[in-house]
Formats: C-alpha cells, sequence, structure tokens
C-alpha cells in the first residue's frame, strides 16, 4: 500500500532506495563512483561497495570502517560489507548482532 504523504512509493525496492541513499548521507565520506548495492549470500544479505570506478579510495577504508559499519547496523543494511572492484573480493567485514 503506497502512502502519498511519503515522498517515496512504499516498495521493497523503493525502501532499499532509500535506505542507501541514507547510508550514503550518513557516512558522506563515500565517493559518488563508489556503487553501494544489497545482495543475498546464502542466508544473509551483506552490503556491497564496489570500488572499480574509483579504486584509489579503496586503500583509504581503514579510516571510515568504524563509520560504514555504525551505518549499516543504524539502518540494518546487512549481516557483512563486502569490498570490491568490480567482480574481485578485496575484502568482507562481518558485523555483529
Amino acid at each position: 500500500m503506497n502512502n502519498p504523504q511519503l515522498p517515496f512509493k512504499c516498495t521493497s525496492s523503493e525502501l532499499e532506495k532509500v535506505a542507501i541513499n541514507r547510508f550514503r548521507t550518513r557516512i558522506g565520506l563515500l565517493p559518488s563512483q563508489c556503487q553501494v548495492f544489497r545482495e543475498p549470500w546464502n542466508h544473509s544479505t551483506v552490503l556491497c561497495l564496489d570500488f572499480v570506478q574509483c579504486p584509489q579510495f579503496l586503500d583509504s577504508l581503514e579510516d571510515i570502517e568504524p563509520s560504514l559499519i555504525q551505518g549499516v547496523q543504524a539502518l540494518g543494511l546487512g549481516n557483512a560489507i563486502v569490498f570490491r572492484l568490480g567482480k574481485k573480493l578485496m575484502g568482507w567485514k562481518t558485523i555483529a548482532s
């Protein structure tokens, strides 16, 4: 059911887009070229950060890792964060519940 008072449609796809946009806003340090999306892994959902368009930023993630984890936890975006360069898996951070 759509609520005309909300600024977006109440579909799971739209809610996911809103949550990812809030994550980007909350973190503020992710480059705009970084692709952020969620995907299922076995029985879990992970948040993927793909740096294929901005590989130079991958090395600086250690500094903002706590903020990334807090953002994922606060918005309920997944059980882990996956760091990628295209299809190549560069790192994985499990989020304690």
